[in-house]
């Protein structure tokens, strides 16, 4: 199998370390553990009295009872039977893409968007064609020219909601329009669903309230700030869980005792969760707003209150030697926009926790006077 190398992820793995300051993450700024702890007002002495009683074995397989009841709460009308637990939202995707893709396939993705959804596809031997977002549209993808993509044998359609690296939300009337387009070829809609907007948030819909063959992937990584504990899940109908749960048996075992708890306690104190998270997501929002008003080389099509952006900097200098050299002089990190084949813009995440935020961005208006 030969597959594209991960850009995001392969700069990551070589930068974020020396970074200082970083602003490239897609994160809500992570809890600690005593943070995450401190929810139930006790300290954490009913999670660790629960969890000093658990054997350290496999654990439930495909996440405890309470895992899949919390999750199923998140969705309309999904059975927590139909909720399957994974490595994050990166498990997940790899999961549903290994189980339903075969060569030859037609898949229609979102393009740029989280890059599973369109290499592991290619690597299946699929045929895909890239359904492109727009700029000047606030980044949303033409319906009619994904009217003109479909096929009488597309077998999959695959979204990212909202989009990373651009922050943009799919709303409930496009998704229809989708869907409706998606029934021609009785073709599935694959969504990841990690970045849920903090603010109108009766504005996003999951695919799986809008379509039985429609198939939400998601974790506690990005809204809910436990990327820690690498947990995530499918939900689905019963038909595409039951075909799932096979290909699971050879992608992994379990996520852990320990993680699953964690997870089942995170969901309990949603609301708490998003409520620490929706306050800096706000403050955080202000503070990038006001920044981009005031410098002149950064532009953006702002988020909808998702964790992050991707503006475009006005600098004569390829993005990547850019990045690069403000690492190694400023301490601040930034995904280039090649990474996601889209030069000229970088990935900005701006809930990082707010004096990161506001060291790396006066650094970053520093660095660019340069070219003034």
């Amino acid at each position: 199998m030969r597959i594209a190398n991960f850009g995001t992820e392969e700069w990551l793995n070589k930068w974020e370390t020396s970074a200082t300051f970083d602003i490239s993450q897609s994160s809500i700024s992570p809890m600690t553990m005593n943070e995450a702890l401190s929810l139930d007002g006790k300290g954490g002495e009913d999670f660790y009295k629960i969890l000093d009683q658990q054997k350290m074995n496999y654990g439930w397989i495909e996440g405890s009872p309470d895992f899949k009841q919390e999750v199923s709460n998140l969705y309309q009308d999904i059975s927590p039977d139909n909720i399957l637990q994974t490595n994050g939202a990166t498990g997940a995707n790899h999961l549903a893409l290994y189980a339903l893709i075969e060569p030859g396939d037609h898949i229609i993705s979102e393009y740029p968007s989280y890059q599973q959804l369109y290499d592991i596809p290619k690597s299946l031997g699929a045929h895909v064609d890239y359904w492109h977002i727009h700029e000047d549209q606030n980044w949303y993808p033409d319906i009619d020219e994904l009217k003109s993509l479909m096929r009488p044998d597309t077998k999959m359609i695959c979204l990212n909601n909202a989009n990373n690296p651009t922050g943009t939300l799919l709303d409930e009337t496009f998704l229809k329009q989708v869907v409706e387009l998606a029934k021609q070829s009785g073709a599935y809609v694959l969504v990841d669903e990690v970045y849920l907007p903090l603010v109108h948030s009766e504005e996003f819909v999951s695919i799986v309230d809008l379509y039985d063959k429609g198939i939400a992937t998601n974790s506690l990584s990005k809204t809910y700030s436990m990327p820690g504990i690498r947990v995530g899940w499918t939900a689905s109908n019963t038909a595409v869980a039951d075909l799932l749960r096979k290909y699971r048996d050879y992608t992994m075992i379990c996520c852990g005792v320990f993680n699953d708890a964690m997870a089942v306690y995170i969901l309990k104190h949603r609301d708490q969760v998003l409520d620490r998270n929706r306050k800096l997501v706000l403050n955080n929002l202000k503070i990038y707003k006001d920044w981009i008003a005031s410098e002149p080389r950064a532009s953006v099509v702002m988020p909808q209150a998702v964790s992050t952006s991707f503006p475009k900097l006005d600098i004569p200098e390829d993005i990547e030697t850019f990045c690069i050299r403000l690492l190694k002089e400023q301490g601040v990190l930034l995904v280039p926009g090649t990474r996601f084949d889209m030069p000229g813009h970088v990935r900005l995440g701006y809930c990082a926790d707010e004096s990161t935020l506001r060291e790396g961005l006066n650094r970053l208006s520093t660095f660019m006077r340069q070219y003034d």
